[in-house]
Order: structure tokens, then C-alpha cells, then sequence
């Protein structure tokens, strides 16, 4: 099992190698440094002296990957490459284009992400994987033709419509929740508790038909006959076994929703103004801060990276076949 996870964490840093290179490339090459200070000029003719000041204002007059003019090891680290690009392996995020800590603003706003996700995660996930069963328990009823109605209905509704419905009916009529807003400590309970609530509701109509159709296909293999015949209810058989055997798809499932816990939503994070890393990247794409972006990419890579490496080593606790792979 050591050697499983040593491979697994091996294979993860070709991976973010090649995630760094590429958004170097697409945010220095395909997308220049003079590109960049036209853009944040905003001026319909912007003389060459003043896209030099801001080259230089912001760390990018330096050759991109190899420096002639320097001496010695400073060919390498005087080139933006190094500066901007290298840093990010040890966390090391910079200075944002509009002169902010970036790694600070991290620290300061995944709190509110995770607030706001972990929750809605947690929550999802039981609502989903239990309405699934209930389905699959009725399996063949018009419960089960029902639940599935109901599912379609829910994910062919835009998740805009929950948001603002929710916000209009719940927050606005009834005055039962604020309708935005963010506060510090357990005071940010009152503020949290819509949008955790439309998160849940929106993702039920395509978590638990998904599940549903996991279970399905449990249902009918041979090792579910075995347990009916040894006298287990139709619950039992679920809850034991069928559940259990489906731990693998849901596992990958959740790997997809991991990085969002540090992240953010960024939809919902702007609705609800709650200053996380959704709402962060948001604003760094409106004032085209491309030092926050390029941060926020390689931040949400490591983090899908992390969520793969958790969910190979959760495989070997589910199933004792994986070691052996």
C-alpha cells in the first residue's frame, strides 16, 4: 500500500509541471506582457514609454525565459519565468497586479469558501445518496417514477432561478435570512444558511439520479441475490452491501467538488456576497489582475491533484484489490 501512494504522489508532480508550463504560456506567450499593459492602460493609444512604466511597475521587463544581459545563475532568475512561474510550487504567490499580498488574500478568504462548501458537500451528499436509495427501495412504484419527474424537473431549472428565487421568496418576503452579506464567527451562521440551502436543492435532480443509477446496476449482480437469500430485508441489502459496493463511483465523484472547498463557488459567492476565493477570482477577471488569475489556476490544479491523491488512498480502505494494482 506505501508503494501505491509513493507512485501516486510521483505521478502528481509531472502533472502540475505541465499545468504550470501551460499557463505560463497562455498568460506570457499566447497573451504577451504588452498585451497585458494595453489592457490595464485602457487607452485607445498608449505610447510605448508608457507599456514600458508598467512593465516594469509590475515585473515583467524581464525576458521571459533566458536573460543574455545577466551573469551566472541571474540568466535563469532574472526572467519571468522564474519569478512568476517557479514560485508557485512552494506556495510562493507574489504580489497582485494592483500591488496586494496575494497569498495573504488566499489565507484571508478561504475561510469564508470552505464556511460556505463544506456544508453544502456534506449536506448534498446525504440528501442525494439518501433520496437515490428511497428510489431504488421503491424501484418499479410510481414513488420511484415520481422521484425521477422530480429530478428531471430540478436540473433542467438554471441554478440563476434558485439563487434569486430564494433570495426574492426567502430572504426578501418571508425575512427569514438576510439576503447577502458576510460577517466573522458564528455570526456568519445567518448569512450562510441560504445559500447552502439553494446549493443543496439545485445540485438533488442530478446528484441523485446519478446515484440512483450507481445503485441500479449494484442491485442486479450476484452478490445481492446471495444476501436475499440468506434472509436480509430489501433495507439491510442497501444499506450493507449495495451501499458499500458503490463507494468507489461516489468516491470519484466527490473528487470533482473537493477543490470547491477551498475555491469557492464563484456564482454563488457573487450573489451572496461572501468574500471567498470565488468571489475573488471573479473580481481579479473583472479588473483583469492576471496575477491573482494565474494564482487561482495553479491553486485550483494542486488542489485537484491533492483531491486524486485522497481519493486513490481512499480506494485502498474500500476496496483491498486497488493495493494490489
Amino acid at each position: 500500500m506505501i508503494h501505491y501512494i509513493i507512485r501516486r504522489f510521483l505521478y502528481a508532480f509531472p502533472l502540475l509541471m505541465g499545468v504550470n508550463i501551460l499557463t505560463f504560456v497562455l498568460f506570457f506567450i499566447v497573451n504577451s506582457p504588452d498585451d497585458m499593459a494595453r489592457m490595464q492602460l485602457g487607452q485607445k493609444h498608449v505610447t510605448e514609454q508608457a507599456v514600458s512604466n508598467w512593465k516594469q511597475q509590475h515585473g515583467y521587463d524581464e525576458p521571459l525565459l533566458w536573460n543574455a544581459n545577466a551573469q551566472g545563475k541571474e540568466k535563469i532568475t532574472r526572467t519571468i519565468f522564474y519569478q512568476k512561474s517557479v514560485g508557485l510550487f512552494l506556495f510562493r504567490f507574489g504580489v497582485s497586479d494592483s500591488g496586494r499580498n496575494i497569498g495573504a488574500d488566499i489565507q484571508e478568504r478561504m475561510w469564508p469558501s470552505l464556511a460556505l462548501a463544506l456544508p453544502t458537500l456534506c449536506v448534498g451528499l446525504l440528501v442525494d445518496i439518501s433520496f437515490a436509495l428511497m428510489m431504488v427501495l421503491f424501484r418499479g412504484s410510481y414513488l420511484e417514477h415520481a422521484g425521477i419527474v422530480l429530478c428531471v424537473i430540478l436540473m433542467s431549472i438554471s441554478s440563476l432561478f434558485y439563487i434569486i428565487g430564494g433570495q426574492f421568496f426567502i430572504a426578501k418576503l418571508l425575512r427569514l435570512v438576510p439576503i447577502s452579506g458576510y460577517d466573522d464567527g458564528l455570526a456568519a451562521i445567518k448569512f450562510l444558511i441560504l445559500p447552502v440551502l439553494i446549493g443543496v436543492f439545485s445540485g438533488v435532480g442530478s446528484g441523485a439520479r446519478w446515484y440512483r443509477t450507481l445503485f441500479l446496476e449494484e442491485v442486479e449482480k450476484d452478490y445481492v441475490r446471495t444476501a436475499r437469500a440468506k434472509g436480509l430485508t430489501e433495507t439491510q441489502t442497501l444499506f450493507r452491501h449495495v451501499l458499500r459496493n458503490a463507494l468507489i463511483p461516489i468516491l470519484t465523484g466527490v473528487v470533482v467538488i473537493l477543490p470547491l472547498l477551498f475555491m469557492g463557488s464563484l456564482i454563488m459567492e457573487s450573489f451572496f456576497s461572501i468574500p471567498g476565493l470565488g468571489s475573488y477570482t471573479i473580481d481579479a477577471i473583472n479588473s483583469q489582475d492576471f496575477a491573482i488569475v494565474r494564482a487561482m489556476v495553479f491553486l485550483g490544479s494542486v488542489l485537484y491533484v491533492i483531491g486524486l491523491l485522497l481519493t486513490d488512498i481512499s480506494y485502498t480502505l474500500v476496496d483491498p484489490r486497488v493495493r494490489l494494482s
